[in-house]
């Protein structure tokens, strides 16, 4: 893989990980201001669970960079989105290490099957119990995705030296 490739890559990946901390920021502002009162909570409760769908979808623009740069291409089936997914944990012998661990993928399938909920639903039925769920646990996802993401662009960078 040429120098010039792998710094686009590191460089979008890095993009994307600023996208995501942002994330974690508005969620946390976002939770903190939501009402007690069931009746004033719906608007706040979109609000989350459209930060919730833009973190997962972040995590899969890594996925579809690194898998585009480097695996060869993205899964050409119905599920790629699962496919791509599971494929991060995995090794490519001589190319690339594990991208992320099964215990995140185990955490990131949870946000996946969420983010196919709010994209096919109307937001006042999102589930309260659901939503509050993966946003009490997003901080500490994030951050253990954030970290394993910074593993792999240091293996990038010995990569292109």
């Amino acid at each position: 893989m040429k120098s010039s490739k792998i710094n686009d890559l590191v460089a979008e990946i890095y993009d994307e990980l600023d996208n995501i901390k942002r994330l974690s920021v508005t969620v946390d502002e976002t939770w903190r201001r939501l009402p007690k009162n069931k009746k004033n909570r719906g608007i706040y409760e979109e609000s989350l669970a459209l930060k919730l769908h833009n973190f997962y979808t972040a995590c899969e623009r890594i996925f579809c960079k690194i898998s585009e740069d480097i695996n060869g291409g993205i899964p050409e089936s119905k599920n790629w989105h699962k496919r791509i997914l599971h494929q991060m944990t995995l090794e490519l012998k001589d190319i690339r290490p594990p991208v992320i661990s099964k215990k995140t993928e185990l955490e990131l399938i949870e946000y996946s099957g969420f983010r196919h909920v709010v994209r096919n639903i109307y937001g006042f039925e999102i589930k309260s119990d659901r939503l509050s769920h993966l946003v009490n646990e997003s901080g500490r996802v994030i951050a253990m995705f954030c970290s394993e993401i910074e593993e792999f662009l240091k293996f990038l960078q010995k990569l292109k030296e």
